[in-house]
């Protein structure tokens, strides 16, 4: 009888890292979890972290996962034979030419570098020309921004520069000391023209005419990076294990939840929030507002993506001193449309709509709404008011919906399901593994091990196979439709209002 076999997904987020190690049926044996630090003391609009507090968070929730799975009296950590890593997107890892981390990573949250996206796309000839270049616009987050702001504010540090990774490319590069980018990471750069597949030198020349030689190859995301560093692999107990191509968490949540053809849209309720859906060829939006992003299968994978979810949760939480549980016990005794109270979750800027320089605005304050039951709903229905705002535009461009399946840490609250599947009219299926990313990821690597042994199968048919959901359906509430539909109107009318005044606000900030 032949032995059992074991793969390891890792999802490295922006607020930690989470490991799974899963069976060939997809059962879950072992789970770790992590935290990252950020840098501290930065200035409006930045987002750092250190490179190295990822390879901690790995190896402590790796170790977290292989002590819960060696309960199982039949787990053997010599038969993992895959891993897969999944990994916050856009973040600039600056590599001099020993391999090693020249400055802090910018995180896709930066907002820092908004001079440097203007400078780019009007030298590329504006928006349009931009898109017509890559295939998608660039937004603020981007990692080409980031890559001409070291090249303008630390030139120092620009001229040891020899290597450009994204975040889950420099874990791989850890693992297995290979430095290589799949599609579905790399289209999330601004470097690449993602209908052909391959480095786009006329803008990445605008950046720097070396640059080119600084990104590291492209690969479809089926082919494997390498194998395990024989020390690392020791540390764990570990034997010969494959290292999967991996990619950005969207692309890995895509896989997580089956979103692997068309006509299904997740819905990723994590620190930002996501809706994307798979297509079989690049869907072009100019407007710039939709990603046309890569997928890690193969294909592509049209998304939308605001900035501003659970860190809007968070920071309430922590300035009221409440639970996120009693928060929405308190949320709810406010109803449906808080009573007009509009709430703009700009914490962060905002990618969707275009607002770099955004910041959070109350809306409708008066005797009655002024108490916190109404406040909390209000934080609630805004953020997903938001990625209304965004999905109306990607059901303009993208198959009509068949049904929104929920991932992220944000889908454990109730409330924001009810209010999201009457927002976006649609019934919302929930996952019996939440951790989409990880699980996604852990997916792919079975993915790349068996095709690796010439066992050829379709992402498809695992997924199919392995990805499971809960009988519960949240269905949307029809006596909440109208007037969230009204308050949807409200809200589209109110953000380009103060579009002045948030550039006003920041500049205001910076003195």
């Amino acid at each position: 009888m032949a032995e059992k076999l074991y793969f390891v997904g890792i999802d490295s987020g922006t607020q930690g890292t989470k490991a799974l190690i899963i069976d060939e049926k997809g059962r879950v044996l072992g789970r770790g979890k992590a935290p990252h630090q950020f840098i501290s003391g930065l200035r409006p609009g930045e987002s750092e972290q250190a490179p190295e507090t990822w390879i901690k968070a790995f190896q402590e929730s790796l170790k977290m996962a292989l002590r819960e799975a060696q309960t199982d009296k039949n787990f053997r950590s010599k038969n993992i034979v895959a891993l897969g890593i999944s990994g916050q997107q856009h973040g600039f890892v600056p590599l001099d030419k020993k391999g090693q981390v020249i400055r802090p990573a910018k995180l896709w949250n930066d907002t820092s570098t908004a001079d440097e996206t203007k400078i780019i796309l009007e030298a590329v000839g504006g928006q349009r020309r931009f898109i017509d270049l890559a295939g998608l616009n660039l937004a603020v987050g981007y990692t080409a921004s980031k890559i001409l702001w070291l090249k303008r504010h630390e030139p120092e540090n620009y001229r040891r520069l020899r290597t450009v990774l994204l975040p889950h490319n420099y874990l791989n590069f850890y693992l297995t000391g290979k430095k290589c980018l799949e599609y579905g990471d790399a289209s999330g750069t601004g470097l690449m023209d993602v209908r052909r597949l391959k480095w786009q030198e006329e803008i990445i020349k605008i950046i720097d005419p070396d640059l080119v030689e600084k990104l590291p190859a492209l690969r479809h995301p089926v082919e494997p990076v390498g194998f395990i560093k024989k020390e690392i692999a020791d540390s764990f107990n570990l034997g010969q294990i494959l290292v999967a191509s991996g990619g950005g968490d969207n692309m890995m949540a895509a896989i997580g939840t089956g979103n692997v053809t068309p006509g299904i849209f997740t819905l990723s309720l994590g620190t930002s929030g996501t809706i994307y859906t798979y297509a079989p060829k690049p869907i072009v939006d100019y407007r710039g507002e939709i990603a046309t992003f890569c997928d890690s299968t193969g294909a592509w994978l049209p998304l939308l993506c605001t900035m501003n979810v659970t860190n809007v949760t968070e920071l309430a939480k922590r300035a009221f001193g409440y639970s996120l549980q009693k928060m929405e016990r308190e949320a709810r005794k406010a109803p449906p449309g808080a009573g007009g109270l509009v709430f703009l979750p700009f914490i962060d800027g905002e990618r969707v709509p275009v607002l770099p320089l955004g910041c959070g605005v109350i809306f409708g304050l008066n005797r009655r709404t002024f108490q916190l039951p109404f406040l909390f709903r209000a934080i609630y229905e805004g953020v997903i008011l938001n990625l209304g705002y965004g999905l109306s535009r990607l059901k303009k461009l993208c198959a009509a919906t068949k049904e929104f399946r929920v991932t992220g840490g944000g889908s454990r609250c109730r409330l924001w399901l009810e209010i999201a599947a009457a927002v976006f009219q649609a019934p919302i299926r929930l996952l019996k593994e939440t951790e989409a990313a990880a699980y996604g990821a852990s997916l792919q690597a079975f993915w790349s091990y068996q095709n690796y042994q010439n066992q050829k199968i379709s992402i498809k048919e695992i997924t199919n196979g392995l990805v499971k959901f809960k009988e519960k359906v949240i269905e949307p509430k029809p006596e909440a439709i109208p007037c969230y539909q009204e308050l949807l109107i409200r809200y589209n009318s109110l953000w380009p209002a103060l579009n002045d005044e948030f550039t006003a606000h920041r500049h205001f900030q910076a003195k």
